[in-house]
């Protein structure tokens, strides 16, 4: 128990997956972060998505290969070529096309297994206009457009990543869970290689696997939601009223366990908590568990 908050002696199970940073930059600190906003977009859980992403954070100008600001995205997909795929095609809609930008990797990688083509692929946009340019071993794609060129690395490295690790925050009221789920979030986003891909971070739309509507991978899971108590087996409290997810995707596990940590930290301390769970599906789902009691002493998680 945390500053009465009661910290369930259970885990969070989460899943390998492939997993990249790109670093987009503009000519001004606002156009950066719009094409990274819309390079996000849809993009809330493979459930439903072709991927999971989310602003990793802003790069200095003097931390980027063009001198200008940018901002790093993290992109999780299950497989490589899934990956691929999806990243590809956010950047050739959603970066390519605003103002002024320019798309680097942020990762590398020796192993050519280990890399997705992205500048590589979207070069034929410049119907044969384009051309690259080396730099040491680098290779960018030089694409002509309306305001100038747009300049993209030709290949980006990824990583083994992991995906699904969360938090479940429970609250006596909407209002107060909403604010404790927050705090949780400005933690997290403290933190480098990790996101947080749903909106604003917090998850009010907890899911379990299947429904009883065949085409459904996924369906709401009954046992959270207030609003049904009394009509199925509920996990809730009786002061319950409110729960929030925290999901986080991270390119480590150190990196997700960190996060995990600081976020249930942050969320002890707001009024209001009752509880802090974790959701899991008996270990069936994935590999990776990240036990709330070790996390709350310090001890890293076993896998």
């Amino acid at each position: 128990m945390t500053n009465q908050v009661t910290i369930e002696d259970t885990f969070a199970e989460a899943f390998p997956m492939r997993g990249t940073r790109l670093v987009i930059t503009a000519a001004d600190a606002d156009l950066a972060g719009i094409a990274a906003g819309e390079f996000c977009g849809n993009a809330s859980s493979v459930i439903g998505c072709d991927a999971e992403a989310g602003i990793e954070g802003p790069v200095a100008s003097e931390d980027t290969l063009d001198g200008r600001p940018g901002m790093s995205v993290l992109v999780f997909a299950f497989d490589r070529e899934s990956l691929e795929k999806a990243v590809t095609a956010r950047v050739g809609q959603n970066v390519l096309t605003c103002p002024t930008t320019a798309c680097f990797a942020g990762m590398r990688s020796e192993l050519k297994k280990d890399r997705i083509k992205v500048g590589a692929q979207l070069r034929f946009f410049g119907d044969g206009y384009q051309f690259s340019k080396k730099l040491e071993d680098r290779r960018f794609w030089r694409i002509p457009v309306m305001d100038g060129e747009f300049l993209c690395e030709d290949v980006v490295g990824t990583v083994k990543g992991i995906g699904g690790g969360n938090l479940l925050i429970c609250g006596r009221s909407q209002g107060e869970a909403l604010i404790a789920a927050r705090s949780a979030v400005a933690a997290i986003q403290l933190l480098p290689d990790v996101i947080m891909p749903f909106p604003s971070g917090i998850v009010r739309s907890g899911s379990k696997v299947g429904s009883k509507y065949k085409p459904l991978k996924a369906s709401t899971s009954e046992k959270w939601c207030p609003s049904l108590r009394g009509q199925t087996e509920s996990a809730l409290l009786r002061d319950e009223q409110a729960v929030y997810e925290i999901v986080i995707d991270g390119l480590s596990e150190r990196a997700v366990a960190s996060a995990m940590a600081s976020g249930l930290k942050a969320a002890a301390k707001s009024p209001g908590v009752t509880r802090i769970s974790a959701g899991n599906y008996g270990g069936k789902l994935g590999p990776h568990h990240f036990h709330l009691h070790r996390l709350e002493s310090g001890s890293q998680p076993a896998s």
